[in-house]
């Protein structure tokens, strides 16, 4: 499992990369989710890793 935490503001990124941060669920800054562990989730992690903090557990 993969824990997904909103760190950093939206503010002055691209479509894209909100339109992946949205996709996670994530709408508010310190908002937490928890994923499976699997490739088209780490993929959307990498596209917004400036703007969140992944912990496994």
């Amino acid at each position: 499992m993969l824990k997904v935490k909103l760190v950093r503001s939206m503010i002055g990124c691209n479509p894209k990369q909100r339109a992946t941060i949205k996709a996670l669920g994530l709408r508010k800054i310190r908002q937490e989710k928890s994923f499976e562990d699997n490739p088209v989730v780490r993929g959307m992690i990498k596209k917004v890793e400036h703007l969140v903090e992944v912990t496994e557990s």
